[in-house]
């Protein structure tokens, strides 16, 4: 089992959730990592940038939507078996400017908030993004096999 005591990420990245209405805007990635999978736009944190500057630029190039009110919710560590291992920040927005479409990078899906892929996500998502629904804060730890989730701690944050 990983250590999280001294763990330290080789990536850093976010994660941005769009929730309104009763749905949820995902995208099925079409390249990169996780590629297949449903997820929320996101990616690499440039060097140049914070995180939420992150999500939205992200946002932008996955969907061509500009979110608004963004919300940091939660955080997300990762490690893989294969050496691979990524800290995520994920936020939370409830509007944008613009249309989402269809880019290079991803399909976007707008998914009632009953029904949502999980079987076609990774795996700790079923576990967290519940929790970001609800507006709840949270941080969480996953270590997986190649896709297999073998380990899973979240923590609910007050603050």
């Amino acid at each position: 089992m990983t250590n999280w005591a001294i763990w330290q990420p080789r990536l850093h990245a976010t994660l941005l959730f769009i929730v309104r209405e009763g749905k949820i805007l995902l995208i099925r990635k079409k390249r990169g990592f996780g590629a297949g999978k449903i997820n929320g736009p996101g990616g690499k944190i440039d060097s140049d940038e914070t995180p939420l500057q992150s999500a939205r630029r992200e946002t932008f190039e996955e969907l061509g939507i500009t979110p608004l009110d963004i919300d940091q919710r939660g955080e997300l560590h990762f490690q893989f078996r294969d050496g691979h291992n990524l800290h995520c920040v994920v936020f939370l927005a409830h509007d944008f400017e613009g249309q989402p479409h269809e880019t290079d990078e991803a399909t976007p899906l707008w998914t009632p908030l009953n029904a949502i892929p999980y079987d076609e996500m990774w795996a700790d998502d079923r576990y967290w993004l519940p929790l970001l629904i609800r507006g709840a804060r949270f941080t969480g730890f996953f270590e997986f096999d190649g896709e297999q989730l073998l380990h899973r701690k979240i923590v609910i944050r007050s603050t």
